[in-house]
């Protein structure tokens, strides 16, 4: 019993080491160690058994090895520098009262704001679970990639913009499509250049007490997977998406939103360097990760026999709180829609 634990423990910890390897090392890897490093998190499960086993096998190098291990899994799992708004991800920063919406403007207060994205895999995501998401929730503002007139008319058809009155739409049939919905008015900037997926930025404006107002300049993010020889452009588009938010607007005082489908989780050193490279040098907050949601995946919702990850994020500048990150399954898409509401500041 103790050797062939031992054993067990040993053909556990070679593939377990293997892909931590490859997640310590910030490299830029092949396609196939780019899709392996997205199930990075349930690297946790095997290194956990293994080091079981080696306890049962009774070798003090195998349970090194082991400890080792699962020491650096937990330690990717809640990483120190996972990000943290100013002042913390929690309700404190929603408690204060400083907050617009309880009477209180200018510098130092801030503007609620909920928000929600949804890859809705190509239009077939279902409209009125979408909209239910939208009333139930009191989201404000709505980014949708793979984005098609079917799906626009569906959503019309059952109330959105009654809800959301605002829009800026650009719906495609073949999966580049996207579409944004606001309670608040929204002003187009533009689109981030050479993406094969439409990602525009735009201004949100929202009105605060004593006619200030807070302005949130926000990217509907969809990047190309890393699949076959499209890795290279997966790159490229997050490098683009990194360009955009190292801009030092307002001497890195701007608000910023991006929220989509990244198609990259926290283990791929890509996104971490996206993450690392806000305006005036400043961490970027993901603010699922930071809420500690590694283990709420937003893909795949078919069915499909994966262990889900985490490709969908809301990404925000390191002056934002958030607060009530959640994951919801919307039928007819693979994607689960993330939410969460945010605290924006007010112009100063």
């Amino acid at each position: 019993m103790t050797a062939s634990a031992r054993v067990l423990a040993l053909c556990i910890l070679v593939p377990v080491a293997s892909l931590s390897v490859f997640r310590a090392i910030p490299a830029e890897w092949p396609t196939p160690v780019v899709q392996l490093l997205s199930f990075t998190p349930w690297l946790v499960i095997p290194a956990a058994l293994a080091l079981a086993l080696a306890l049962l096998g009774r070798r003090h190098l195998v349970t090194a090895a082991a400890v080792l291990l699962l020491g650096a899994q937990l330690f990717w799992l809640w990483a120190p520098d996972a990000g943290r708004a100013d002042g913390g991800i929690a309700d404190a920063g929603r408690a204060g009262a400083g907050r617009a919406d309880s009477g209180a403007s200018g510098p130092g207060s801030t503007v609620p704001l909920t928000v929600m994205s949804i890859n809705s895999r190509f239009g077939k995501a279902d409209a009125a679970e979408i909209v239910r998401l939208v009333r139930d929730n009191g989201v404000e503002l709505l980014a949708i990639q793979e984005h098609t007139r079917a799906l626009e008319d569906r959503l019309a058809a059952e109330g959105l913009e009654g809800l959301l009155p605002n829009r800026i739409s650009s719906p495609s049939e073949n999966g580049s499509g996207s579409a944004t919905y606001s309670k608040h008015p929204v002003q187009a900037i533009g689109r981030i250049p050479d993406t094969p997926f439409q990602m525009p930025t735009f201004r949100v404006t929202l009105p605060a007490a004593g006619g200030a107002a807070a302005t949130l300049e926000v990217t509907n993010v969809h990047t190309l997977p890393p699949v076959d020889v499209r890795v290279g452009q997966w790159r490229s588009d997050l490098e683009s998406l990194a360009r955009l938010v190292a801009r030092d607007g307002a001497g890195g005082q701007g608000n910023q939103l991006l929220l989509g489908d990244f198609n990259a989780t926290y283990d791929h050193s890509e996104f971490r360097r996206l993450l690392d490279g806000g305006p005036g040098g400043r961490k970027l907050v993901d603010v699922g990760t930071a809420s500690g949601a590694r283990f709420m995946p937003t893909w795949p919702m078919d069915g499909q026999a994966l262990p889900g990850i985490t490709i969908d994020h809301l990404v925000t500048s390191p002056r934002i709180p958030a607060s009530g990150y959640a994951v919801h399954r919307v039928p007819g898409t693979d994607h689960a829609a993330v939410l969460a509401t945010l605290d924006v500041p007010v112009a100063g």
